[in-house]
């Protein structure tokens, strides 16, 4: 199918909530693509002459007053997202090219820094459509997903209750507290009162790259001690198989074939893409990236040489660990939704950790943002 209807609900507390949808059209030499706010019609802008500049159409979808649902249509799209702002719209600008200026959490000049607003992504192609929520950036709106498909089977992602937000800003006070580390650094109040967002703690180090200097050292430490004596096996669940590694004379994590990882600092694991962990053309070494850094954040290379075969039972255990990950994950009504960027790294046969819904034949997308009927558990209908 060329299209997919997506069923957007409003289940915050107000009447004055909008959508936006924006991606790549498939279709169209991956043009830049926005819905306009009658929810069918596709806008494609072309390059404008100057930096910043506005939309030439209204792209904010109105949702109307809770409980109601809005029906859209979208095309084949890839690097998609489904944007929800409450109590204001949201603004996006153009660059030449087109480029599309999005909302940012971590420009203090943005215009949006003060709206309440979220995400969730997708991509729908010829093949399947998949969508996640996600908490990489940061934590704000809760959002839901209910995929069915054409068999009229159901998958269904909770995301957190409509006091997600305040849960997750009481968790990282409370581990501050506990460990003295810069946690409850990650809350951004509201400027009417309140809590608007917390922040990952990689968007966090953005803006303050003072914040959790060394936090991690003494866990790296320990990982290279062990790992001097032993082997640390990785699965890279890809061809290379499981590549074992161990720390060598000049302190090297090393698995061979010029393989080898120094020590990371507490950025480069809550980025998972600097330092050791940066991304080149070697594609091995990109599963061993993604694994080791999946470990580092859940804290689990103490507990188990093989990675990633550790359960979600054992993730964060650890008194040095990605609490911000923990606290996320502990909020959503099942557990589920990425809070780091390799959170959906998954033992072989495991259950992914990533709050992600796909099927190669999709009828409808339900997305509801607010939490207000948030609901744990898989949905079958018949």
């Amino acid at each position: 199918m060329a299209t997919v209807n997506i069923a957007l609900q409003n289940q915050t507390s107000s009447s004055t909530v909008y959508a936006y949808i924006t991606g790549q059209a498939l279709d169209n030499n991956n043009a830049l693509f926005l819905l306009q706010s009658d929810g069918k019609t596709y806008y494609y802008p072309t390059s404008p002459s100057s930096t910043g500049s506005a939309l030439s159409q209204d792209c904010a979808i109105p949702l109307g007053a809770p409980g109601n649902t809005t029906t859209v249509t979208v095309p084949h799209l890839a690097g998609s997202r489904i944007w929800f702002s409450v109590d204001g719209t949201l603004t996006f600008l153009l660059n030449p090219g087109p480029a599309l200026v999005e909302p940012s959490v971590t420009n203090p000049s943005d215009p949006n820094i003060n709206l309440s607003w979220d995400f969730c992504e997708f991509t729908f192609n010829p093949a399947e459509l998949f969508v996640n929520i996600s908490y990489v950036d940061f934590v704000c709106l809760p959002i839901s997903l209910t995929l069915t498909n054409t068999s009229n089977t159901s998958q269904h992602v909770s995301g957190m209750a409509s006091s997600g937000l305040d849960t997750v800003c009481q968790g990282l006070t409370a581990q501050t507290a506990s460990d003295g580390a810069g946690w409850s650094s990650l809350i951004v109040p509201n400027p009417t009162g309140g809590n608007l967002r917390a922040l990952s703690p990689n968007n966090a180090i953005t803006l303050n790259p003072s914040l959790f200097t060394n936090y991690y050292q003494p866990y790296v430490s320990q990982v290279w001690t062990q790992y001097a004596s032993s082997p640390l096996s990785i699965d890279t669940q890809a061809t290379w198989g499981t590549v074992p590694g161990t720390v060598d004379s000049s302190s090297l994590l090393d698995f061979g074939s010029g393989l080898t990882f120094t020590q990371p600092s507490a950025a480069d694991i809550f980025s998972c893409s600097t330092g050791p962990f940066a991304v080149g053309a070697n594609v091995e070494l990109g599963a061993l990236i993604a694994r080791l850094s999946a470990a580092f954040n859940r804290s689990t290379l103490l507990v188990d040489s093989i990675q990633p075969t550790a359960a979600p039972s054992l993730y964060y255990q650890n008194a040095v660990t990605n609490h911000y990950a923990r606290i996320v994950h502990a909020a959503n009504l099942d557990g589920f939704g990425y809070a780091f960027p390799y959170d959906d790294v998954t033992p072989t046969g495991g259950v992914n950790q990533s709050g992600a819904v796909q099927d190669p034949s999709p009828l409808l997308l339900t997305v509801a943002v607010g939490g207000g009927n948030a609901a744990s558990g898989l949905t079958t209908q018949k």
